[in-house]
């Protein structure tokens, strides 16, 4: 069943002179299925991110349609979770508070909103820290309260722009494991964008290609791999062709800096 559908989205962002606006986006169309992962990679600039913001309905969509669940998206959803780069939680709210401010969003009673909290703290491995604020976590843990955060909201489509890119190598891969697991666990569809290859291929179930700007999609690869993916996949033959794969077709569109820029991670 789709969860999901682009058609023809085009964006321009408007200068104060008409003749300076900024092609970003498109054309592009794809879609994606319930309880899928899927992740788009592309050199920098190319607009992903602002692709992911029109999905969230962060951004006003003029040309094309997008539709979630079947419904036009006309502006943001708690159905539609976002999850940004940085953390962004609230540094006067604990732990406790910043992942319970998520379910606000729902028809909760009190009792069911402390419930979901509780049931998502052990969920994200946070437990013991329901009193801490923000400042005292480390970058990992300070982005699965985030993840929390987005979750308590029930979304059934996860959003994701480069959630662990400000984490070091070892952390962001017991990341992607643990988020992979979660969300299988919980049968949460989910749209990631993403510069690292290594990590668009070992999350997702589809990964598309985008051009230089104006973003369009240039090519589709099935990620055909057994779940769930143990750390060790990485080292697979079938791991390591796909990578390669994804590696030559954004070789082809960027050239030598953004091969250098994806194989260093």
């Amino acid at each position: 069943m789709t969860k999901l559908r682009l058609e023809n989205v085009r964006h321009q962002f408007v200068a104060k002179a008409a003749a300076d606006a900024l092609h970003a986006v498109g054309p592009a169309s794809f879609s994606l299925s319930d309880g899928e992962f899927l992740t788009i990679v592309g050199p920098s600039g190319c607009g992903k991110s602002t692709l992911l913001r029109l999905v969230a309905g962060l951004i006003t969509l003029r040309d094309g349609h997008i539709t979630f669940d079947g419904e036009l998206v006309t502006g943001p959803s708690p159905g539609r979770g976002m999850v940004f780069q940085q953390p962004a939680l609230f540094p006067w709210l604990t732990v406790e508070r910043n992942i319970a401010f998520g379910a606000r969003f729902r028809s909760l009673s009190r009792a069911q909103a402390f419930d979901v909290t509780a049931e998502l703290i052990s969920a994200v491995g946070l437990e013991g820290f329901e009193t801490f604020y923000p400042s005292a976590l480390s970058g990992g843990m300070q982005q699965r309260a985030a993840l929390a955060r987005t979750l308590a909201g029930g979304p059934d489509l996860l959003l994701l722009d480069e959630p662990f890119g400000a984490l070091d190598q070892q952390t962001r891969a017991k990341m992607q494991v643990w988020l992979a697991g979660l969300l299988a666990e919980r049968g949460i569809s989910a749209l990631l964008v993403t510069h690292d290859i290594e990590e668009a291929v070992f999350l997702s179930d589809r990964v598309l290609v985008m051009s230089n700007r104006p973003g369009r999609i240039l090519k589709e690869i099935d990620i055909d791999l057994p779940r769930p993916r143990a750390a060790r996949i990485r080292t697979d033959a079938g791991f390591v062709a796909v990578k390669a794969e994804i590696g030559a077709a954004l070789e082809s569109e960027s050239g030598d800096e953004t091969t250098a820029e994806t194989s260093s991670r």
